[in-house]
């Protein structure tokens, strides 16, 4: 089940509630969400086979977000299109909230908790066996951070994906360059990371990751060559749609203040 929800109004919401979450929970990552929030929005509308009605329908596609810290965006995601309570958001960060600040798999449509980077592709991976040798013919698909792609679980991920054909694998990665402590130019340079990743054979192509026809064609498109699995590169901004955040490592870690919210709401052109 798919919705026609236009994406941008989608992820306009789900920028406005991560600003509000992260500002009630005093909590980081907020440049996270923000960079993924046009990604989300055309996966959950256009692309993946889900039902909020039924989270766990046996043909679903599985979705796997690896960047598990940037989960309130994914919570944002599902509760606007009717998977729990919008009302449960304002629970994010809190002590006996329903929402954890990285991602859980006790949240109806979460499929695994994630968190230290790294760990979703090889989950995403064995899920992808898993389906095959059951015969099921769901996809799944695992939304990365660069970040992830500096650790080595990622690379045995990748070969062992190749090696046994995976087409039913789809990953994306959120391609902001920004991470925890620094831009990717001064921690980990992964370019050229398209030409890296053919070469351990995978098919690859590389997008605008805020260009919601980009996105959509590319998703509907998949697997992009018969016998491999696929990697979208959408190449993102860093704490996208609110001005002062943009590529930005402060907004990593960072939430924002009374003003900065109200500011950064009517940037979005939401009601503050």
């Amino acid at each position: 089940m798919q919705t026609q929800m236009p994406c941008r109004e989608l992820a306009a919401a789900v920028r406005a509630h991560c600003l509000r979450m992260t500002h009630r929970g005093k909590s980081g990552h907020v440049g996270s969400m923000l960079s993924m929030a046009d990604l989300l929005a055309v996966l959950y509308t256009r692309v993946l086979r889900v039902d909020p009605r039924r989270p766990d329908w046996p043909d679903r596609d599985r979705f796997i977000l690896s960047k598990g810290h940037g989960g309130g965006a994914v919570y944002a995601t599902l509760a606007e299109l009717g998977f729990f309570p919008k009302e449960w958001l304002n629970t994010y960060y809190l002590d006996d909230g329903k929402l954890s600040g990285h991602i859980s798999h006790h949240v109806p449509g979460v499929e695994f908790s994630t968190g230290s980077l790294g760990h979703g592709l090889p989950v995403a991976v064995g899920m992808a066996l898993a389906a095959r040798h059951a015969g099921k013919q769901h996809r799944v698909f695992c939304l990365m951070s660069d970040g992830d792609c500096n650790e080595g679980s990622t690379w045995e991920a990748i070969m062992f994906a190749a090696q046994h054909k995976f087409d039913n694998l789809i990953v994306v990665v959120d391609y902001n360059r920004v991470q925890a402590l620094g831009k990717m130019e001064d921690v980990i340079e992964m370019e050229p990371f398209t030409r890296k990743v053919e070469d351990f054979g995978w098919a690859v192509r590389t997008i605008d990751g805020h260009d919601y026809r980009q996105i959509e064609e590319s998703l509907r498109q998949v697997p992009f060559v018969a016998g491999k699995p696929s990697w979208l590169l959408a190449r993102t901004t860093k704490g996208k749609g609110v001005s002062w955040m943009e590529n930005t490592v402060s907004c990593h870690y960072g939430s924002v203040n009374d003003e900065q919210l109200m500011k950064a709401l009517r940037e979005l052109g939401v009601q503050p």
